[in-house]
C-alpha cells in the first residue's frame, strides 16, 4: 500500500514539474502539435478536384470531407450566408488563377476540423511553392481605427460589389464564425500594385469569431493579418513565412495567447519580416485620433528563428528582430520565450523614451535566449537606458544563450516538433549575445 501510495505521489511530482517548465513559452502537459500539424506539407499528396468553388456564393453551402474543392479565382461567400466545411476537408487553391477565398461581412465560416482530421487549404499544383495562391480573408463588422466605420480591402479582390470586400462597423463582437484544427499552405500570391496577400486576413472581426488551432505555413506574404476588430487568437501556428508571421494594424484590439512562431533566416524578405509587427496605422494622418490605437496582449508565446548557424546568419545580415512596435500601438508580452533574433525587439524611432510610451509596452517574466541586444530604439546605437528598464527585477525577465536542443523539449523533430521550454535548462546571464561563445 504504501509503495502504491508512493508511485502516486512520484507520478503528481513530475507532473507537476511538467507543468513547471512549460511556465514560459507555449504551454500543455502535452505537445499540443501534435497530429493536426504538418512541418512537411510539399509531401502531402491529395486527390483531384471534384468540385469547383467559383465567383459569389449566396446561399448556405457545406463543403464535404468526400469532395476535394478548387477554389477558382477569387470567390465571395456574400448575403450573410453561411459556408461550412467538414472536418478533413480538403480546399486548393488554384494556381493558375490565384484562387482565394473571401468571407464578406455579415457572412459566416464554420470550419470545424479536429486534431486528427484537419480541414486543409493548400496549392493546387503537385510541386508546391509559396504564393501559389491568394489565401483566406474573413470580414467582420467591429471598430477598426481609420475615418468612417467601413473601409475595403486593398488588395485587388475581383469583387462584384465593394460590399463584399468591405470591412469595419461598431459590433465589437461580431461572430463571423469558427477557424479550428485547419491549416493553410503555400498562400501568399504577389500582385505588382498591392503587394502580397496574407495566409489569414482577418478585418473588422469580432470577439465572438473563434480562431483556435490555425496553422499557416510557407506564406509568400504574412501568415496572419489582423486588421482592426476585436480577436482572440488561441493556439496559433506560423512557420516559415517569407514576411511577417503575425501582422496587427488599424486599432485592432487581439490577444494572443500560446501561440508559436517559427521563423528561418534562410526563407525571410530582406526588406522587413518579423514574428510579430505591431502598428496603429500605415499614415497617421488616415488614422481618426478619436478611436482606439491598435494593442496586442501576448502571453505564453513562443518566438523563434531555427538556424544551422546563427553566428554567421546574424553576421551575414540574415537575421532580424523578432517583435517590430510602432508609434502609437500599445503591447504586452508575457511569460513567453523569444530565442535567436537580432535584437529580440525594435521600437520605432518616433516612440519617445518616456514615461507614457514605456506603460504602453510591457515584456513581463519572460525569457529573451542567443538574442543580440534585447530591445532597441531603431537607428539608436545607445540602449542602455531600454536594457537598464526591462532587465529591472521588476520585471522578471531571463537572459540566457542556449543552443535550441537543451531550450526546447524537442525542436529538431522533423515530424511533429515540440517547441515547449525545458525551464529547467536555463541559466541566466547578464543578456549580452556573446560573439565568442556562440
Amino acid at each position: 500500500m504504501k509503495r502504491i501510495t508512493l508511485n502516486i505521489l512520484m507520478l503528481l511530482v513530475v507532473a507537476g514539474n511538467a507543468f513547471a517548465q512549460q511556465e514560459k513559452g507555449i504551454t500543455g502537459y502535452n505537445n499540443w502539435l501534435d497530429t493536426w500539424t504538418d512541418f512537411k506539407p510539399n509531401q502531402a499528396n491529395y486527390e483531384k478536384p471534384t468540385q469547383i468553388l467559383t465567383g459569389n456564393i449566396s446561399e448556405n453551402t457545406t463543403l464535404t470531407k468526400r469532395n476535394t474543392y478548387l477554389l477558382l479565382g477569387d470567390v465571395f461567400v456574400i448575403d450573410s450566408t453561411t459556408l461550412t466545411i467538414e472536418a478533413g476537408t480538403v480546399i486548393l487553391g488554384d494556381y493558375k488563377t490565384k484562387g482565394s477565398l473571401t468571407i464578406s461581412k455579415n457572412s459566416k465560416i464554420v470550419a470545424e476540423g479536429t486534431s486528427t482530421d484537419p480541414i486543409i487549404f493548400t496549392s493546387s499544383r503537385m510541386d508546391k511553392k509559396s504564393g501559389d495562391w491568394g489565401g483566406l480573408f474573413i470580414l467582420g463588422s467591429a471598430p477598426i481605427n481609420t475615418f468612417g466605420e467601413l473601409t475595403a480591402l486593398n488588395y485587388g479582390l475581383k469583387a462584384a460589389s465593394t460590399e463584399h470586400i468591405s470591412y469595419g462597423g461598431k459590433d465589437t463582437f461580431s461572430d463571423s464564425g469558427i477557424l479550428q484544427y485547419v491549416r493553410i499552405e503555400y498562400a501568399g500570391k504577389n500582385t505588382k500594385e498591392f503587394g502580397y496577400f496574407s495566409g489569414l486576413t482577418l478585418a473588422g472581426v469580432g470577439l465572438i469569431t473563434h480562431i483556435n488551432h490555425v496553422m499557416v505555413s510557407y506564406c509568400q506574404g504574412n501568415s496572419f493579418t489582423v486588421l482592426g476588430g476585436s480577436v482572440d487568437l488561441t493556439q496559433t501556428v506560423s512557420f516559415r513565412a517569407n514576411k511577417n508571421d503575425y501582422h496587427f494594424d488599424k486599432g485592432t484590439q487581439c490577444n494572443i495567447t500560446n501561440a508559436l512562431a517559427i521563423r528561418s533566416p534562410y526563407i525571410s524578405s530582406a526588406d522587413g519580416s518579423r514574428c510579430m509587427s505591431i502598428n496603429s496605422y500605415d499614415i497617421k494622418e488616415n488614422a481618426d485620433a478619436t478611436k482606439k490605437d491598435t494593442f496586442v496582449n501576448a502571453e505564453n508565446v513562443t518566438l523563434i528563428n531555427v538556424s544551422n548557424d546563427l553566428k554567421s546568419d546574424i553576421s551575414v545580415g540574415l537575421v532580424q528582430e523578432a517583435i517590430y512596435i510602432g508609434p502609437d500601438a500599445a503591447f504586452t508580452i508575457d511569460k513567453s520565450v523569444i530565442s535567436g533574433f537580432k535584437p529580440a525587439v525594435i521600437l520605432d524611432a518616433r516612440i519617445s523614451i518616456n514615461s507614457e510610451n514605456l506603460e504602453k509596452i510591457n515584456f513581463t517574466r519572460t525569457y529573451f535566449n542567443n538574442c543580440k541586444g534585447n530591445i532597441f530604439r531603431k537607428n539608436y546605437t545607445n540602449n542602455d537606458d531600454l536594457e537598464s528598464w526591462y532587465g529591472s527585477r521588476a520585471f522578471d525577465n531571463v537572459y540566457s544563450k542556449a543552443p535550441d536542443d537543451e531550450t526546447f523539449i524537442d525542436a529538431h523533430n522533423s515530424r511533429y516538433p515540440d517547441f515547449r521550454l525545458r525551464i529547467n535548462k536555463i541559466i541566466a546571464s547578464n543578456g549580452e549575445f556573446d560573439d565568442d561563445d556562440n
